[in-house]
């Protein structure tokens, strides 16, 4: 007799408790293979595709597409140990004796990770014999003549913390299950009822809403990260135009030499964890409940990179132990990864200093947001031909606005200038950095 095993939503690591489920990769009735990806979630860190660690007959699946699940909610039931499957009244197990790949959470599988990357989806296992779907198999939908028809904890949760009556609401999904975005449509709504302004006379113009983006998964976690970065920390911004005639020509002798190319960010990345070494204030993070200042001895080097799925800081770990060479690879690796949403929750995470090239979008300058809870970011503008004074004449140079958005609680403005301006003169004169290698 087939055994009917629960699969619950494992550990994604790097401390996410959530994930949305995007695309079911499997419907009722479906043969999986061990380790075959049944669902596409995307978290606050990446896109992954979800693999079961049972291999059976799917009897059930728990979530539309568009709910967001907690860690450790059921996925889907599949039944195991029998060419039919089984009941739905046969028992459910968090594990059992039937082939599986052993855990549940971070780490199962065999040899495969918990969470792999987007990939073509594979194959339906093949069986020597037709299967046919189970009967009367619910996709886990509460009965509507039951309780509230909610599966999500998240959306209870939701509900209660905003003093929302779920039986007043009409759910949007499968036989009238409640969606997150039902509730938070209906307390939109009743905040609107409470803070609407008087309605505006004849003669006042009101603009006409075309459309609403929810703020969740890559795009929510931004906003809550940058909100946060704003809400907790005092920042201040300084900013010096520099000379980056010599560097360019620096890199580009560099790269006649033969060898593996050098790019400019490496160039920066460079001077940026030199000039780390000589202010380490800027590598640190504040620890409000202890009112400390933490130093951090490592620098992880963080830079922004727009993808299509928004923007992202992915991590490049040890800048400070990496050459040019080094870090050129690294940043090259870590950017086709984000270009093809391959990124990984570890690329995205444990960053000290934000190093942001928005050169790259035509602009000169900018005060970023700094990358929560980091102490500091330094912003590259373009570099363009400009009129300067050098050697005592008026000359046509390479220059490149350079931009230091500093938390004010971990240093003073003397701090961040003096780290600001030894940057600027690396780039003025590369052969600055050379007397601190």
């Amino acid at each position: 007799m087939a055994q009917v095993l629960e699969f619950k939503l494992p550990d994604l690591g790097e401390g996410l408790t959530e994930a949305e489920i995007v695309r079911w990769l499997v419907a009722v009735g479906d043969v999986v293979a061990i380790d075959q990806p049944v669902v596409e979630v995307e978290t606050a860190k990446a896109m992954v595709e979800v693999p079961c660690p049972y291999g059976g007959v799917v009897t059930a699946r728990y979530g539309e597409e568009g709910t967001e699940l907690p860690v450790g909610a059921p996925l889907l039931t599949v039944a195991v140990g029998a060419s039919e499957p089984a009941p739905e009244s046969a028992p459910v197990a968090d594990g059992g004796s039937g082939e599986t790949s052993g855990n549940v959470l971070v780490g199962y599988g065999t040899g495969a990770p918990a969470a792999r990357r987007r990939r073509v989806r594979p194959a339906t296992a093949v069986v020597t014999a037709p299967v046919e779907a189970p009967v009367a198999v619910a996709e886990a939908v509460p009965d509507r003549a039951g309780p509230v028809p909610v599966i999500s904890p998240l959306v209870r949760r939701l509900a209660r913390q905003n003093g929302l009556d779920l039986r007043a609401l009409d759910g949007s999904g499968r036989d009238g299950l409640i969606l997150r975005c039902d509730v938070e449509l209906a307390i939109e709504r009743m905040e609107q009822a409470v803070q609407a302004p008087p309605a505006p006379t004849p003669t006042t113009a009101t603009g006409a809403v075309t459309e609403r983006v929810p703020l969740r998964g890559v795009r929510g976690a931004v906003a809550d990260k940058l909100s946060r970065s704003r809400r907790e920390i005092p920042e201040a911004t300084c900013w010096v135009d520099a000379d980056a005639t010599e560097l360019m020509a620096a890199r580009t002798a560099a790269n006649a030499a033969g060898g593996p190319k050098i790019s400019l960010i490496a160039l920066l990345a460079r001077i940026c964890t030199a000039a780390l070494a000589r202010f380490p204030e800027l590598n640190s993070t504040v620890d409000m409940e202890a009112r400390e200042i933490v130093r951090l001895r490592d620098v992880h080097l963080g830079f922004a990179a727009q993808t299509e799925r928004g923007l992202v800081v992915p991590v490049v770990r040890d800048a400070q132990d990496r050459s040019a060479e080094s870090l050129s690879a690294e940043f090259a690796r870590l950017t086709e990864a984000g270009r093809t949403g391959t990124l990984t929750p570890g690329d995205l995470t444990g960053g000290t200093f934000t190093l942001n090239n928005y050169g790259v979008f035509g602009v000169d300058g900018s005060t970023p947001i700094i990358n929560h809870p980091e102490a500091a970011m330094l912003g590259i503008g373009r570099i363009v031909a400009k009129p300067w004074v050098h050697d005592g004449e008026l000359a046509i140079r390479q220059v490149v606005q350079l931009s230091l958005t500093f938390d004010h609680r971990v240093c003073d403005g003397g701090t961040a200038g003096g780290f600001l301006r030894y940057v600027a003169d690396c780039v003025e004169q590369p052969a600055v950095l050379l007397r601190t290698l």
